[in-house]
């Protein structure tokens, strides 16, 4: 069985996609088997594997930083929004049709053997599994039946890191807010945050990240500071640089895929740089 770790955010675009890919390429290079999970996500653009299966562009892009083929067991669910109430629900990269959104939550639980089978066929083929939440966990309006945020993490025995983005500003009030808004044994699971998109002298950010680790009682295991890194969004289809190409294009392909591997490394490094990966190691291998 693998170790795991769970990036999950106070917010949707924190940065957990590219985090998780970032780990991905670090952990890879420290010579484990790594490979990405996230049970569910919602994209408008999907990634064709080679089987022809539907899945997430952005657990295909972390794939490549773990330097493994993707795999639609790295992304069971894939809801494609087709409208504003509602989506087609693609499960293990085959469509099952359109649901409006309140069918949906009331189906999804149904997909919880899919979820687990995929997670822990993926678990015993590696030595660590990365697993990204979803918006975040703080949306009491959606917590009840939860499968990608506490409830996986509950379900896959996953120690979380919650991850802010200082960017938008409040970021503390973020980072307390939603320790606040979840269960003591949600709060238990978090092992520690991370602050994401800093600009502007450490020095000055220190006294607030004293108070915060106060407050939640919480260590931050790092401040990432804004990076430049041109890595495709999810939610484009520039992701399709990944497929396979013709013959004409294999050029072209290649010199992306070559600029796409530069910047997992640039991440990588950022990330050893401004983490503690030793820290994360502990709290892997301690598990829950």
């Amino acid at each position: 069985m693998a170790k795991t770790i769970m990036i999950q955010g106070t917010m949707s675009s924190a940065g957990k996609s590219l985090l998780c890919a970032g780990l991905c390429r670090v952990f890879k290079q420290d010579g484990w088997r790594v490979a990405p999970f996230k049970s569910q996500n919602m994209s408008s653009f999907a990634y064709t594997s080679q089987e022809g299966l539907l899945m997430s562009q952005a657990q295909a892009l972390q794939a490549e930083a773990a330097a493994i083929p993707p795999d639609v067991r790295m992304n069971p669910i894939l809801l494609k929004p087709e409208s504003n109430m509602g989506s087609q629900v693609i499960v293990n990269g085959v469509s099952r049709g359109h649901m409006k959104a309140a069918d949906y939550f009331r189906y999804k639980t149904s997909l919880i053997p899919d979820i687990l089978q995929a997670f822990h066929s993926l678990s015993d083929a590696n030595d660590i599994i990365v697993i990204e939440g979803a918006g975040s966990p703080a949306e009491i309006n959606l917590k009840d039946n939860d499968i990608v945020n506490m409830g996986l993490a509950k379900l896959c025995q996953s120690p979380v890191l919650l991850v802010g983005d200082i960017d938008r500003g409040g970021v503390f009030a973020q980072l307390f807010g939603t320790m606040a808004l979840l269960t003591k044994e949600e709060q238990d699971i978090i092992k520690g945050v991370i602050i994401n998109k800093f600009r502007g002298d450490l020095d000055l950010l220190k006294p607030g990240i004293q108070m915060i680790e106060g407050l939640t009682h919480k260590p931050v295991i790092g401040v990432l500071p804004m990076l430049d890194i041109n890595l495709p969004e999810e939610d484009s289809q520039s992701m399709q640089l990944c497929q396979a190409a013709s013959a004409p294009d294999q050029g072209m392909k290649a010199e992306a895929k070559a600029e796409r591997e530069s910047q997992y490394d640039g991440l990588a490094q950022a990330i050893r740089d401004a983490m503690d990966m030793k820290n994360i190691y502990q709290i892997m291998n301690a598990g829950l």
